[in-house]
């Protein structure tokens, strides 16, 4: 046999744990686990097999069940990305691989020894994901996880879910959780505004977004709440949509999965426990009341889609697909003012350096139909403007200030776009990458980008147009289909004026009161654990 190569570090030889009489070999080099088989010939070997340690979420010593085996074996785990037998791409798969050790008759040595193996395993392993920003959890053997599972979610699988997948994830990894299952609207919302943070280094959250919607709302809600909003999220996908799930998935640079490939390549994430700052957007609606999102505003057609596709729950995520056929075949326009803060305009007030897409003299205020020129003179005090704001925010309750934002019943700054267009098939504001798990729509987003992509659809598409759109949404390949009722942009905030008496407005695939609404980001104040 040949010698180990020269980046091993630690090298053995061990039997099969099926099969005593089958022995391998056994390398550890600083980024793989590598084994072969041994035949009874040293010259004939066969193929090396090699397990990235980037794929592994943990590795576990024990003796033997049998009083009279002097034996020890390690085990570690792996979810490498593996090909689909059946259709393109890759997707995480289980692998399992165990040894046994039996080098002495001292069953201790042969523990102590697979304990060496099972802690290399496990420290190499975490030295392959290097922490962003130091946001990094505990190790996995002193993490503490609070899983809230929706039993209602989706079609109601996400508890088996969790039994057949999860569960064991976890235990592999070392990471202790418990286990709460939510019994009603708004439980985990105030669940996490009450109880104490203290004990949690995570709270994972096993549904479609609307539970993570109740748990951010919660945390920031609290007193506490800027160490509070600090505490990591993690999503595990048992819903319809999965929005956020399949974005985390998307930034971890794999390809598209769904269904339970996208558990278990979320639940990999977390298992590393890596952690990402993540944008949330306050939204102030007509009540006064403000509500916080990590996803998506929504009004018109794809807000309906959302809330009466409700009535196809059962079919899973194809219940969107229903939707919206059936939604396209009855196309509705909406009436209602819409106005934006052009991202690299924020901090100007210089009307000159205002780009668009429509000239300057056909651009109109929200209130009173007053020009941008009689804006400027009423905005002309940009400081008092900024202090009135803070204080209408510090109305709102907990949480950051919203130092963009002029109350709803006040028209916007100078420096805003107002849209020319009045009638509208519907306007999506994404700050994620995904709607669903198989709708792309914001292909630009990231994280912690600052940014609300704002898209909206003005009428006079066409009921096929508009399938193509959402078909080529897909790949998100829609924003680049030269279609000339598609408007895309990137702003810090928004106003949004519905004049049509009746309608939908949807806030992460949650509907809210209809009414004027306003939206502003909040970069970087979440934590989201991700690849």
């Amino acid at each position: 046999m040949e010698p180990p190569d020269s980046a091993v570090t630690l090298y053995g030889e061990f039997t099969s744990t099926g099969n005593r009489r089958v022995r391998y070999a056994v390398s550890l080099t600083d980024e793989e686990l590598i084994f072969q088989r041994l035949t009874s010939s040293s010259t004939v070997q066969r193929n090396k097999t090699r397990l990235s340690l980037r794929d592994c979420v943990g590795s576990r010593a024990h003796s033997g069940e049998d009083e009279s085996d002097h034996a020890a074996y390690f085990t570690a785990y792996f979810y490498p990305l593996r090909r689909r037998w059946m259709s393109p791409g890759t997707c995480r798969q289980r692998v399992e691989q165990s040894f046994r050790l039996a080098a002495l008759q001292d069953p201790s040595y042969n523990l102590e020894e697979a304990e060496k193996w099972a802690r290399e395993v496990r420290e190499r392993s975490a030295r392959l994901h290097a922490p962003r920003d130091e946001l990094v959890l505990k190790e996995p053997a002193h993490r503490r996880v609070m899983l809230l599972v929706n039993p209602q979610s989706g079609r109601g699988q996400a508890l088996s879910l969790y039994n057949s997948h999860i569960q064991r994830m976890l235990q592999e990894a070392g990471v202790a959780h418990s286990l709460v299952i939510t019994e009603r609207q708004n439980h985990a919302r105030e669940l996490v505004r009450e109880m104490s943070l203290v004990q949690w280094d995570a709270l994972a959250i096993m549904s479609g977004d609307g539970i993570l919607f109740e748990v951010i709302n919660g945390l920031l809600e609290r007193p506490d709440w800027e160490q509070a909003i600090r505490t990591p999220l993690a999503i595990l996908p048992g819903g319809s949509g999965n929005a956020l799930a399949a974005s985390v998935h998307h930034y971890s640079g794999s390809t598209p999965v769904s269904s339970e490939e996208l558990l278990l390549s979320c639940g990999f994430l977390l298992c590393k426990g890596l952690v990402s700052r993540m944008d949330l957007v306050s939204i102030h609606l007509s009540s006064g009341a403000r509500v916080f999102s990590f996803l998506s505003l929504a009004w018109g057609f794809v807000a309906d889609v959302d809330i009466e596709s409700e009535k196809y729950r059962h079919v899973g995520a194809a219940r969107f697909t229903v939707g919206t056929l059936v939604r396209i075949a009855s196309l509705r326009t909406y009436r209602g003012r819409l106005a934006y803060l052009p991202a690299a305009l924020d901090n100007c007030n210089d009307q000159n350096n205002l780009q668009t897409s429509w000239p300057v003299s056909n651009l109109y205020s929200f209130k009173n139909g007053c020009s941008i020129s009689e804006l400027n003179s009423c905005h002309s005090n940009n400081s008092n403007n900024r202090e009135e704001n803070i204080r209408h925010s510090n109305l709102s309750g907990p949480g950051p200030t919203d130092s963009l934002l002029p109350p709803l019943d006040q028209p916007v700054s100078s420096n805003w776009v107002v849209v020319p267009e009045e009638e509208f098939v519907l306007m999506l504001a994404m700050y994620q990458s995904h709607l669903a798990e198989d709708l792309f729509a914001a292909p630009d987003s990231t994280l912690e980008d600052g940014l609300i992509h704002l898209t909206y659809v003005k009428a006079g598409i066409s009921r096929t147009a508009l399938l193509r759109l959402f078909l080529s949404m897909e790949k998100g390949a829609h924003l680049t289909s030269n279609c000339p009722h598609l408007f895309h942009t990137k702003v810090r905030a928004l106003r949004l004026e519905p004049q049509s008496p009746k309608g939908i407005i949807t806030v992460d695939g949650e509907a809210v009161e209809y009414g004027p609404v306003q939206a502003e980001v909040h970069r970087g104040l979440a934590r989201l654990i991700t690849g």
